[in-house]
């Protein structure tokens, strides 16, 4: 039994629950406040630039995330059941902190930016990772991709349309940094936060929807006549 809203063998069910949760812990819109403060002193053909590389990179990591991670660690053999347990552990204590002390996150993601006022090439490092796909980022994708269904049924849909998701986030990434200025200017700090806390929420919330299709899983399998 599969306790998920969504239809997670089809495209348009995976996309719908990948895409909200990237978006999550991603944060384009806060990400694009610390992007416009660290690259202020830069003009603005370098940083349409920097959005468009930043992009790229974000796309690779999170589809390398996505694709990878639950194959890496189906060949130490973890179980499927475990890999939602502890996925959606991540996806929920990491929610939570968001939830709670966004500040101290966003201090930290704009202390992490800061070589990228004097470096020449900051594209990768610092400004994809760890600013804008860092380690939270991967663990997340990796959480996510332990979502897919059992079997062989569906799983080609659901990765097609996880990558789709991947491929709208970095999308979107690159629509919030290129345009961060007009972006810092209708949000502010404040409206930022205000956004940050909503969308921790909702990341809390499919973190601990993850952790419960874990638990049914291994419950089913304990259950289950020997």
């Amino acid at each position: 039994m599969d306790l998920s809203p969504l239809p997670l063998g089809s495209v348009i069910g995976a996309f719908l629950l990948a895409f909200p949760t990237l978006f999550s812990i991603v944060n384009p819109v806060g990400a694009a406040l610390i992007f416009n403060q660290v690259i202020s002193n830069r003009s603005r053909e370098e940083r349409q630039e920097l959005a468009r590389r930043i992009a790229s990179y974000s796309l690779i990591v999170l589809l390398a995330s996505l694709l990878l991670g639950g194959v890496v660690l189906n060949f130490f053999g973890v179980s499927l059941s475990a890999l939602r347990i502890g996925g959606g552990l991540v996806v929920a204590v990491r929610a939570w902190g968001l939830l709670m002390q966004p500040e101290v996150h966003e201090e930290r993601k704009a202390s992490s930016a800061e070589p990228a006022q004097s470096a020449d090439d900051v594209a990768f490092f610092p400004l994809t990772m760890p600013l804008t796909t860092g380690p939270g980022t991967i663990a997340v994708a990796i959480a996510l991709s332990s979502q897919r269904p059992g079997g062989d049924g569906g799983v080609i849909s659901f990765f097609v349309g996880v990558s789709l998701a991947a491929v709208c986030i970095a999308v979107t990434i690159w629509l919030c940094y290129r345009w961060s200025d007009t972006v810092t200017a209708l949000l502010g700090p404040a409206g930022a936060r205000v956004l940050s806390r909503l969308i921790a929420f909702l990341l809390l919330c499919i973190g601990v929807q993850i952790m419960i299709t874990g638990v049914v899983g291994v419950g089913q399998l304990l259950l289950a006549p020997r």
